[in-house]
């Protein structure tokens, strides 16, 4: 911050903290006070020079029978909020009682309008007032929010002379204090940091990587920017800094519309506080949370679509409660998740109720723009995921079917491989899986994986498990490796079908002593036989049908040569459940399943076949094996002076074994 005054402002407030809650609450939950106060603080600086008129004009209202004053109030204020109490914050400080103090305090809490009510709701800060007043803190915390040290008004503070005592705080410098003081408290707890809070640097990158493809062809023009896990709303924050950086680098004037969604009350409540405080009221209001708006259950803008899209939904948690309020997995028909694709009208992204990362991703592709004259650049996503994502679920399942889904329509981009350690509490390799419904021509039908795990700079001290963190030039580095969209040690380019793979089911015939190799069994001779009958690989395959004369054999597709009473036929066996095996067959595999399994399978097992209805089609994506480097074999001469070494060292240890 070039202003010194932000940070000095920070520091006070922070340290308000250590002075009057120290007694009472743990250091983990100063925040509950703090966060809420500031916001509350710089809300009624703003409103201190319109508050009389608010007044005047909340009364003629009254008169008039207006009883939803709202819309006008906010005018009057000239701000996105307001506050119909006769109190400011400065008029508390004289208060001769903890209990008129109080109630006077919460008089000027319950005048504020209802989006500042929201907030406070979720902040459950009318909850810590009790406990303030009876301890006689309450008095004291709003005197030092009120200390003539600091200043969080708009509005300068002189001096006697006139001169400046202590500049005013505009929007972005108040933003930027309270987004310094979440950091700190979420450092602090860095144990759950990382579920709210994702690290700037990941943030910038991703930021970077859906912006810098289209930067020339930003217009002036309207764009909605959406994170369907928005947490504290950095990424939008960070995202809308970015592109109208971008745009006005290029002489644009682009109108940025920030929506969210967040399921943690608190950090809703930081979200939406953060963009009042930076002037950004329309924003805020379009950020919807709180307890009962899990964006998987409860979509809050469900015939939405946005220009660019980014978020750090909860990876490894369990959405089984979101599962039961949508239906179960049989009764899920929301087509977010239950969609059409390869002709299946009813083709599942569900994936498993105990990690639901995946569905973030599907609800953000079913938020894309198409391509038009209008919207030509579509719609770019940037998501982080951990490494399940890659390669969890079988063919025909939830996960794997997102993938196959993304990638059969040519909308995966790139994924880039982050450094261990960069987040708050986990350790676990991450993943930026960047997307866009408008390739440009050079990436149609084109994945490009990016290997970032040795580009960072360590962390002097650690904060939870993150111990490194992406300095500006390692963000550039992988920045013009994705641009550059070509093949090296760290960018591996791959056609889409690469990742995808057909699993095929491979029988072999039941063969049992005493089964009668002529005639088909009857059910319950059949049930008789594998109950009774002894398994043995020199027996008879038992037949399961006999076909009509003139059906042609396919020993691949099990129907096959055999002589039935003496006469040539085309047969079927019945399949032995357990020699049953899978098979996976990958989509580029020359000649399809049919050369891949009379190449690695037929030699062994001669009389295997394929269930045809069995096949599915599924996509992974194994990093480790595309950037495995295998280390080198040491040299003969320095394993041999090992040897010799240990010989030397061991030498009469034998002896002195036997002699004993």
């Amino acid at each position: 911050m070039k202003n010194p005054q932000p940070n000095w402002i920070t520091n006070f407030i922070w340290g308000i903290a250590d002075d009057v809650l120290r007694d009472l609450y743990v250091r983990g939950k100063y925040r509950d006070v703090i966060l809420p106060m500031t916001v509350l603080r710089r809300l009624d600086a703003v409103l201190e020079p319109t508050k009389e008129k608010v007044l005047e004009t909340k009364a003629k209202l009254e008169k008039e029978g207006i009883n939803e004053p709202g819309l006008v109030l906010r005018k009057i204020a000239g701000q996105a909020f307001y506050n119909a109490s006769k109190f400011t914050l400065r008029d508390l400080k004289a208060r001769a009682s903890q209990q008129q103090l109080r109630a006077d305090f919460e008089a000027w809490l319950d005048g504020f309008s209802e989006n500042v009510q929201d907030i406070l709701e979720n902040f459950e800060f009318r909850n810590q007032i009790p406990r303030l007043a009876k301890a006689d803190a309450l008095g004291t915390l709003i005197e030092k929010f009120l200390s003539p040290d600091i200043n969080l008004s708009p509005t300068p503070v002189l001096n006697g002379d006139g001169s400046t005592k202590h500049p005013g705080l505009d929007n972005h410098a108040m933003g930027t204090i309270f987004e310094e003081l979440v950091r700190r408290f979420n450092e602090e707890n860095n144990e759950e940091a990382g579920e709210h809070w994702t690290p700037r640097d990941a943030v910038e990158l991703m930021a970077r990587l859906i912006f810098l493809p289209v930067a020339d062809d930003i217009e002036s023009s309207t764009y909605r920017l959406y994170d369907g896990a928005c947490g504290t709303g950095g990424m939008l924050t960070v995202a809308e800094d970015t592109l109208r950086g971008l745009a006005e680098e290029r002489g644009k004037q682009a109108s940025i519309h920030l929506f969210g969604q967040e399921i943690n009350a608190e950090t809703f409540a930081i979200c939406k506080a953060d963009l009042l405080l930076k002037g950004e009221g329309e924003a805020a209001d379009h950020i919807v949370g709180g307890a009962e708006y899990s964006t998987l259950a409860n979509d809050a803008f469900p015939s939405d679509e946005f220009d660019f899209m980014l978020s750090n939904p909860p990876y490894g948690k369990s959405w089984k409660s979101d599962l039961e309020r949508m239906g179960g997995r049989s009764g899920i028909k929301d087509p977010r998740f239950v969609i059409e694709h390869a002709g299946d009208p009813e083709y599942s992204l569900v994936t498993r109720s105990s990690d639901g990362q995946m569905l973030f991703l599907a609800n953000m592709l079913s938020k894309m723009k198409p391509k038009t004259r209008k919207t030509p650049l579509g719609s770019r996503i940037a998501e982080v995921h951990n490494g399940s994502s890659l390669f969890t679920g079988d063919a025909g399942q939830g996960e794997s079917n997102i993938r196959r889904w993304i990638i059969e329509n040519d909308w995966l981009e790139a994924i880039v491989a982050l450094p261990l350690n960069m987040f708050y509490n986990t350790g676990i390799a991450t993943y930026i899986w960047v997307l866009t419904n408008c390739k440009p021509a050079h990436r149609k039908g084109k994945v490009q994986l990016i290997d970032a795990t040795e580009w960072f700079q360590p962390l002097r001290k650690n904060l939870g498990k993150k111990n490194c963190e992406l300095g500006e030039a390692d963000i550039e580095r992988i920045c013009k490796t994705f641009l550059a969209f070509e093949e090296t040690g760290q960018s591996k380019i791959f056609d889409n079908e690469a990742f995808g793979y057909w699993k095929v089911t491979v029988e072999r015939p039941l063969r049992i002593n005493g089964a009668d190799p002529g005639r088909v069994h009857r059910a319950a001779e059949l049930r008789q036989l594998r109950a009774d009958g002894e398994r043995d690989e020199n027996a008879p395959p038992v037949l399961r049908k006999i076909h009509k004369p003139g059906a042609s054999a396919d020993p691949l597709r099990g129907r096959f040569e055999a002589t039935i009473n003496g006469k040539p036929a085309v047969v079927e066996y019945e399949p032995d459940p357990d020699l049953r095996d899978t098979e996976q067959v990958p989509l580029l595999e020359p000649g399809g399943i049919r050369a891949f399994l009379t190449r690695e399978v037929l030699p062994h097992a001669p009389d295997a076949w394929v269930v045809e209805p069995s096949v599915k089609t599924g996509y992974e994506i194994s990093f480790t094996r595309h950037f495995y480097k295998p280390q080198p074999l040491r040299p003969l001469d320095a394993i041999r002076a090992d040897i010799l070494a240990l010989e030397q060292e061991s030498e009469g240890l034998l002896g002195e074994i036997v002699g004993k």
